[in-house]
């Protein structure tokens, strides 16, 4: 697939089947995120792959209830070690280098021929606590993962010219 399509063919997936993902998929998935640039390349992330279907039910308590959550058969926390560091033009770079990570899951997921969804409305205490989360770091957005049930349309998206100028704003 080339990546313009795989782009294209990403949505966020909020209805899963039943079945388990493939653990060589998962991986790649994870082998994606790992691959991810960060700031100064300080790569300060860890991912908590979370398949009990317990655990994911409290994910979705944690997550105000939203129901796909628990529905989803892999949910991974993107967390963050170094909630601190500021790059140069004064942005903390772990949002930035968590959604770039993200994309790059979000991607893999879609070339295995799977659905994605990020999740950042949940407390982030209990999500943490849940997964024995060190009280120095975040949780910044859960990764849903899984096959997509029935057909999945992405949202409209702006046109170009709607988005985009040259040389100013």
């Amino acid at each position: 697939m080339e990546l313009l399509q795989a782009i294209q063919k990403r949505v966020s997936v909020r209805d899963f089947t039943d079945q388990e993902v493939d653990p060589e998929k998962l991986e790649r998935i994870l082998e994606a995120g790992r691959q991810a640039p960060s700031a100064k390349n300080r790569q300060a992330w860890r991912y908590v792959v979370v398949r009990n279907a317990a655990t994911r039910k409290e994910l979705e308590n944690a997550s105000f209830g939203q129901e796909y959550v628990g529905r989803a058969p892999v949910v991974i926390a993107l967390c963050t070690t170094n909630i601190e560091y500021k790059m140069p033009n004064g942005q903390l770079s772990y949002p930035v280098d968590l959604g770039i990570a993200s994309a790059f899951m979000m991607l893999q997921a879609a070339e295995e021929d799977l659905g994605s969804c990020c999740v950042t409305t949940f407390r982030e205490q209990e999500i943490k606590s849940l997964l024995s989360v060190p009280y120095s770091m975040r949780v910044v957005m859960l990764l849903l993962i899984g096959h997509p049930a029935g057909h999945t349309e992405g949202e409209q998206r702006l046109s170009m010219n709607r988005i985009v100028s040259y040389e100013h704003w």
